[in-house]
């Protein structure tokens, strides 16, 4: 509050001096410190000043670390970048208290456990979902038989899917399938048409496309609608509504400050958001919940996401409707090193749903970072660290055995294991694995894609 009535004083200022024709070179100052104090307030609050609008309670100050020559070394993290200086990855500690999300703790995983009646998933347990929004009130309805819907999504930009991208969705396939709930994927064409250069045309082609890799997860067609957002907007009054709704409640500074919009992006990128949020509210699939608006809505998605759904949640109780919880996932590293996550557009950093096995075993032994020393005798000596070996980081994602796992990492830290066994190890899973998806996928015809993404009543208890 105190900086914020700085800001307002300065602002009084500046007007102040531009009414009575001061120098320019006072002015100027005036500004510098004004916008000085701006970024600093930023910073603070994670929100952009707005007159008349004092900070809310909720403001959740990012933690920016520590600044070095001037710059902070700060993860970058939003919807369409991931970077980080650590070969580690992400310090995802540090991004909980940014987001001002709750961690995935032991507690929950253990809750997980008793309310679902199953052993967790590996996901859990290995905390690569490691941060929650509202999960314990989402257990809690559940014990007192209020069932809840799953929403995730995909942004088609490619035809081919590699492997990160399968993360949200094994896992929200083990959530419909633990808890027996329906589930609504949303494929945002129309973001990937505004972002990318595409035509709409290739933008729709892809999602269908995606459709059947998601498809072939193995998800319960009669608990789950995809649509696209091109096909269903158009088709579904009650979803537009919703979408109405929220753009009425968001403002251009709002989403200037969250997404980090600017005065030349297009005018369909600043409204987009209020797309994405909508599927977070039941009654924008009337012929799923009816009228009912309020079902609440987990979403599992990687915490790049996440800005949506803040603002989401923000939006939510104004204009009726319950808050969405959400799960959130790490990132699935580039072969390169978990700098960065891997990128559809980079074919050697990233394993392909449609590599064949010997592009799997070449890709993995000519690019796949690794923890090791530089020679055998350096290894065997020292050992290798794990932490920032990407074939182990990929074995922790995919790898079901947890006390096989622990062993590989004792081994590869004493050195008993070599670099080329460990990359070997990872080609033996991601081979097999890989080459199942491709067979399911070809049992994916375009009328079970056509089924999936028909607007139609599911089968389930609410």
């Amino acid at each position: 509050m105190d900086l914020y009535e700085k800001l307002n004083a300065q602002g009084d200022k500046v007007r102040a001096l531009k009414a009575a024709k001061a120098e320019k070179a006072d002015i100027d100052v005036a500004v510098q410190l004004l916008l000085k104090l701006k970024v600093d307030y930023k910073q603070m609050t994670g929100q952009d000043y707005k007159a008349g609008c004092p900070p809310s309670e909720n403001s959740v100050p990012p933690d920016n670390g520590p600044a070095v020559d001037g710059a902070d070394d700060e993860d970058t993290v939003d919807p369409w970048n991931v970077s980080t200086t650590s070969a580690k990855g992400v310090d995802y500690d540090k991004l909980i208290v940014r987001f001002g999300s709750s961690k995935i703790d032991k507690e929950l995983v253990d809750r997980i456990e008793k309310v679902s009646g199953q052993k967790p998933h590996r996901f859990l347990r290995r905390g690569i979902f490691f941060s929650h929004r509202d999960m314990h009130q989402v257990l809690d309805a559940y014990e007192k038989q209020k069932s809840f819907y799953l929403y995730t999504g995909r942004g088609p930009s490619s035809e081919a899917m590699h492997v990160g991208h399968l993360i949200p969705f094994i896992f929200t396939k083990w959530l419909q399938d633990v808890f027996d709930i329906p589930l609504v994927i949303q494929m945002t064409d129309d973001e990937k048409y505004l972002w990318k250069d595409l035509t709409l045309e290739e933008c729709h082609r892809f999602a269908v496309e995606n459709a059947k890799d998601i498809i072939a997860c193995g998800f319960d067609i009669n608990k789950t609608f995809i649509f696209s957002d091109l096909d269903y907007m158009g088709a579904s009054p009650e979803f537009y509504r919703n979408v109405v709704k929220i753009q009425k409640h968001v403002t251009f500074n709002q989403v200037k400050g969250i997404f980090g919009f600017t005065d030349s992006d297009c005018i369909g990128k600043i409204s987009f958001p209020a797309i994405q949020a909508a599927p977070s509210f039941s009654n924008s699939f009337p012929q799923i919940f009816g009228g009912r608006k309020d079902t609440q809505c987990l979403i599992p998605c990687a915490i790049d996401q996440d800005p949506y759904f803040r603002m989401t949640r923000d939006v939510a109780p104004r204009i009726g409707y319950p808050k969405p919880a959400l799960l959130h996932s790490t990132f699935f590293p580039a072969l390169q090193g978990a700098q960065t996550k891997m990128s559809a557009s980079d074919a050697n950093s990233s394993i392909f749903l449609t590599d064949t096995p010997k592009q799997i075993k070449n890709k993995i032994n000519k690019h796949a970072f690794s923890g090791g020393k530089d020679t055998v005798e350096e290894h065997r000596k020292y050992g290798g660290n794990p932490d920032v070996d990407v074939s182990f980081m990929y074995l922790t994602f995919f790898l079901e055995d947890d006390e096989q796992l622990e062993k590989i990492r004792q081994d590869y830290t004493s050195g008993a294991l070599l670099t080329g066994e460990l990359k070997k190890i990872l080609i033996e899973t991601l081979q097999p694995m890989i080459a199942q998806h491709q067979e399911r996928r070809k049992q994916v015809t375009d009328e079970i894609v056509k089924q999936f993404m028909t607007p139609r009543p599911l089968n389930f208890n609410i």
